[in-house]
């Protein structure tokens, strides 16, 4: 079973009042809202700014994806399964805000330390 990351529990009001932000800092670029917005919430801020590591991964893996599909087989194969690791992220994201976690993403969750906004 893979180790937990908790970064921070945060305060109990702070989670219930910034829960549905932090659902939708996962959303592509709608993690700008509470990014800008709620500068004031340690919760909506860490889960933004995981939103905001997971959208720039998705954009970087899309303008990949038109090479890779151009490649037979493999490359389809390849596209695919960088397609269902970033859902999957997607998924843990959510359902660690929802959950009012503040745990980093897998892989890509440590990108976020040195977002100063």
């Amino acid at each position: 079973m893979p180790e937990e990351t908790p970064v921070g529990t945060g305060n109990q009001k702070d989670i219930e009042e910034n829960k549905v932000l932090a659902i939708i800092s996962y959303f592509w670029l709608l993690c700008l809202i509470p990014l800008l917005a709620k500068k004031d919430s340690p919760f909506a801020q860490f889960h933004a700014k995981q939103g905001l590591a997971l959208a720039i991964v998705q954009t970087i893996w899309a303008v990949a994806s038109w090479v890779l599909v151009s490649i037979p087989v493999l490359g389809v194969l390849i596209n695919s399964l960088g397609w269902i690791a970033i859902f999957v992220l997607w998924i843990i994201g959510i359902i660690n805000a929802s959950s009012g976690k503040m745990q980093k993403l897998p892989v890509i969750g440590g990108l976020t330390e040195n977002i100063k906004i």
